[in-house]
């Protein structure tokens, strides 16, 4: 099965999936999960190179500033649409993917599509919330875990169905960065984890 990894900075996930693939973790059932494409909604991010290292085709769409948020958001996503079929992906995975998919794409995979998220949803999600503003509301809230989530994409912002996740102690003295550091471990396998349930669970 063909799966296409959207990303938009260094690319940590995406190389924890590279890697159980050259590990032949993504072979089950006599078929193979394979990374056709790597799509960036920004140029000049490591993840691109990363692709190309493990000789993956690395594309850039970039949104269209000029449009209106709600229409830039649908117009870039028509092009990731346009991209998964050209590759026949069976699976899109959202690595650090920071633009919101919209229209057309949420219909024709439905239930194909999951993301990562840096917090334990339901919870510290939605619109704004990536990176370390993420980390930042979780100290400030006082809680004593955090973690990682992954979850299947729907109309919503981080709103889908949970698929799985991963939890760390929040730990006195913790900054937004040392969160974020213990939680991206945790999200190197989470996001292989997925990845592996969803080829099982769409062969």
């Amino acid at each position: 099965m063909n799966i296409l990894v959207l990303v938009s900075g260094g690319g940590t996930n995406l190389q924890a999936l590279l890697d159980a693939e050259r590990a032949g973790h993504f072979n089950a059932g006599g078929e193979t999960g394979r990374i056709a494409a790597v799509v960036s909604d920004r140029a000049g991010v490591y993840a691109l190179e990363r692709a190309r290292e493990a000789g993956v085709p690395a594309l850039i769409e970039a949104p269209d500033k000029q449009l209106p948020k709600e229409e830039r958001r649908e117009e870039l996503s028509n092009r990731i649409l346009k991209i998964a079929k050209e590759y026949q992906a069976g699976l899109i995975i959202l690595a650090g993917f920071l633009s919101i998919l919209k229209g057309e794409i949420l219909a024709a995979y439905d239930a194909r599509i999951i993301n990562l998220h840096p917090a334990l949803l339901p919870k510290y999600g939605g619109d704004g919330m990536y990176g370390s503003r993420v980390h930042e509301a979780v100290l400030a809230a006082g809680e004593k875990e955090s973690g990682c989530t992954v979850h299947l994409v729907d109309g919503g912002t981080d709103t889908g169905p949970i698929l799985l996740q991963r939890k760390v102690p929040v730990l006195a003295g913790d900054t937004a960065e040392t969160l974020a550091e213990r939680i991206h471990k945790e999200e190197h396998i989470a996001i292989v984890e997925a990845a592996m349930l969803m080829l099982n669970k769409l062969r």
